[in-house]
């Protein structure tokens, strides 16, 4: 929790140390709508989670998204994307976790240029499915498993960056509230950063 919320005193600093500097560079508050995508990082982390066990596992994210501005500077961005998740075991079997969810942001930009906006919002998350798979004998084995919860709420927070010509770029970071698994006091959560491009139409 102290990493959070240093983390949201940086960019609040930040945000007003651009404003302070840039107030004649407004942004165009145009809404529409838009498409976005990229690379995610994730990992599992919590109390019960050591890190000499697992490390992030590359997945991707795509979906589509509508801004609608609800002043100059602030707007409003509902979202539905398909994101692949999980983590990777560097064990003797390279056994890994994926898990496939479409998630359901709700963010909240702050614009503080034309360009620069930060966000924060909430998170809702539908398991789709969810596999194990292993190597072994230079084959890969996989099974499902049904002890992963159907859902997951969370929180995001990023940095994104507007052109000229309508595309967008951002980092995220996803804040899983949710333990992984079912009937489980385990301390166990999906956590992890994502790189994205959008286009605006």
């Amino acid at each position: 929790m102290r990493k959070i919320t240093l983390t949201l005193m940086v960019l609040l600093t930040a945000t007003i140390t651009a404003v302070a500097q840039d107030t004649s560079n407004e942004p165009s508050s145009k809404s529409g709508f838009g498409i976005r995508g990229g690379a995610s990082f994730f990992n599992w982390s919590g109390s019960d989670i050591s890190s000499n066990e697992y490390t992030n596992r590359i997945g991707f994210h795509a979906g589509v998204f509508g801004n609608s501005f609800l002043g100059e500077r602030f707007s409003i961005e509902p979202g539905v994307y398909y994101a692949v998740k999980g983590t990777q075991n560097d064990d003797m079997v390279n056994s890994r976790a994926i898990l496939n969810y479409l998630d359901f942001p709700v963010l909240f930009r702050f614009y503080a240029t034309e360009g620069v906006n930060f966000f924060v919002g909430p998170q809702a998350s539908l398991l789709l499915n969810s596999t194990f798979e292993a190597d072994a004998l230079g084959n890969t084995f996989g099974w499902e498993t049904e002890n992963i919860n159907d859902l997951d709420a969370g929180l995001v927070l990023g940095l994104g960056y507007n052109l000229p010509v309508g595309l967008n770029l951002q980092a995220s970071y996803d804040l899983g509230l949710t333990p992984v698994f079912k009937d489980s006091n385990a301390d166990v959560y999906n956590r992890g950063f994502k790189l994205s491009v959008g286009i605006s139409f």
